[in-house]
């Protein structure tokens, strides 16, 4: 069957999907006295959106693919990998060691929170590769359902832009800058779309497809646990941030019910 008459309707849905986390982003233009209680509830927001995606969407499908064997083997190369990473990082340079003002607001880029909103968009931005790959594979050979997972990824990447601008925008003081991170963020997503039209559309398999998605939510899980939610207990009340992610996760939830 020739799909060749697809690609160009498929990379746009793909697109499209990906680039929804400029929504989100735009959130820092209604911010307008700022105030680091929001900060935390943004954070912890961010944490449950990523740890419900992790376990009750990308898990299952991977599970339900390549079985629980492989998935765990993916799921903990990706956390693996994400925590060598961050080990890589020098104490002096890593915010788990570094003791921050919660209330200031002055002229300086605060160092901790920016590198918390640029890890989490560099981690969305990898998330979002595998489902690039899933939209445009969908797509590819069933606009119909094509359009569907895109819709779905479309709704669940306007959170993941809030998480992106909201602490940059706090770091910086800049809401174009918070805007274009979280905008940019989404371009995993076309990304995945191009590389799968290069190179891997004769080899893309399910079983790579899922492995992917296992690897993405380790990655998520290890990013929510060790920085998202240290950070937003650091900067509000715990109970904000508890408040932030039950938000998240039924905000996830609610999108993948309705869909």
């Amino acid at each position: 069957m020739d799909l060749s008459g697809n690609i160009s309707p498929a990379l746009l849905l793909t697109t499209l999907a990906g680039l929804s986390t400029g929504i989100g982003g735009a959130i820092a233009y209604f911010i307008k006295k700022p105030k680091m209680v929001y900060l935390s509830l943004s954070l912890g927001f961010s944490a449950g959106v990523m740890i419900y995606i992790s376990f009750m969407e990308l898990m299952p499908k991977a599970l339900a693919a390549i079985g629980e064997i492989w998935s765990i083997i993916a799921f903990f190369i990706g956390i693996i990998v994400i925590g060598l990473i961050d080990m890589s990082i020098p104490e002096v340079k890593n915010p788990h060691h570094l003791k921050v003002s919660s209330d200031s607001w002055g002229t300086q880029v605060d160092k901790p929170i920016m590198r918390v909103g640029l890890f989490t968009a560099l981690i969305i931005a990898i998330h979002n590769f595998p489902e690039g790959l899933a939209t445009f594979g969908a797509a590819l050979t069933n606009m119909k359902l094509g359009i569907v997972i895109a819709l779905a990824i479309a709704i669940h990447n306007i959170p993941e832009g809030i998480s992106v601008s909201v602490p940059i925008f706090y770091a910086t003081k800049d809401k174009n800058k918070a805007f274009i991170y979280a905008f940019l963020s989404g371009l995993g997503e076309p990304i995945g779309a191009v590389i799968g039209i290069l190179f891997l559309l004769p080899f893309l398999t399910t079983e790579v497809l899922s492995s992917l998605l296992a690897f993405a939510a380790g990655i998520m899980v290890y990013i929510s646990i060790d920085e998202l939610l240290p950070m937003a207990h650091r900067y509000g009340h715990s109970h904000t941030a508890i408040i932030g992610i039950v938000l998240g996760m039924i905000t996830m939830a609610i999108g993948l019910i309705l869909l």
